[in-house]
């Protein structure tokens, strides 16, 4: 049964897609079956993985509006082990017509549902927005991943996403968890630093220990549209997703272990 991990922030330009491309990349490294799954209307994590929305002719607003089987839409990229739910400006639809719909927030859960046996993860990349899309997201998700700068505004952003999580446990996912991760990182900043400090104290074993460092191999391998385990495999980001995708799935074994015991 796949592990469902929603990559979420209300801010943009926090890495929330390139931590989605390269989650689903190296935990494919790994071993791991994948589905990427797009819900921003942007399509940006079908361009990082070199599709051109426009291109696209069914999107996971077929499968969330129109009863197509998600099976039907998902296609393969060129990473071994990972397929992709793409998303373009058709996706914009869904949240303009999916709120009217009787039981909404379970849209693409149900979808999802029939896939779920395929795959170990499902790495679901968010609008930035708390939206019906974000919804659906949490409402399938068990556990969400909160990329965030270590800048005032961009934690501060924190707050409003956490009551948002917080609703959605107490309405619909009782077992949704989350965990914060810190990118774009600059260590001999000291600014950084104090934040990064600061979220330690907060949110203790809710701040992930990996931290993904500012690095222009990140933002070349996005316009390469390729993940940069595959781009560039021996660059400190690659290391640093690997020991993130690492991190995580150590916190999964271990809740699986606790809910078998």
């Amino acid at each position: 049964m796949a592990y469902t991990l929603a990559i979420s922030s209300q801010k943009g330009g926090v890495a929330k897609t390139t931590t989605a491309i390269n989650l689903s990349s190296t935990l494919a490294e790994s071993g791991y079956q994948v589905l990427a799954v797009d819900l921003d209307p942007q399509g940006n994590l079908g361009l990082g993985f070199g599709f051109r929305p426009k291109e696209l002719t069914r999107t996971i607003a077929d499968a969330l509006l129109n009863a197509t089987p998600a099976v039907d839409v998902l296609i393969p990229t060129e990473v071994k082990g990972v397929h992709l739910l793409p998303a373009n400006k058709q996706t914009q639809l869904v949240e303009r017509y999916l709120p009217s719909r009787p039981n909404y927030q379970y849209a693409l859960k149900n979808a999802l549902a029939p896939l779920t046996s395929q795959y170990d993860f499902i790495i679901l990349d968010c609008p930035p927005s708390l939206s019906a899309l974000t919804t659906n997201a949490l409402v399938a998700a068990r556990m969400a991943v909160l990329p965030t700068q270590a800048e005032y505004f961009s934690a501060y952003a924190l707050k409003p996403m956490l009551q948002m999580l917080q609703a959605v446990r107490e309405r619909y996912n009782p077992a949704l968890v989350y965990r914060i991760v810190l990118t774009m990182f600059h260590r001999r900043n000291r600014a950084h630093r104090i934040i990064r400090s600061r979220l330690e104290a907060t949110f203790g074993s809710g701040l992930c220990q990996t931290v993904i460092e500012t690095d222009t191999k990140l933002r070349e391998a996005t316009i390469a549209g390729k993940p940069v385990t595959l781009f560039a495999p021996k660059t400190r980001s690659a290391d640093q997703y690997r020991t993130l995708a690492q991190e995580l799935v150590a916190y999964v074994q271990k809740e699986s272990i606790a809910q078998t015991a």
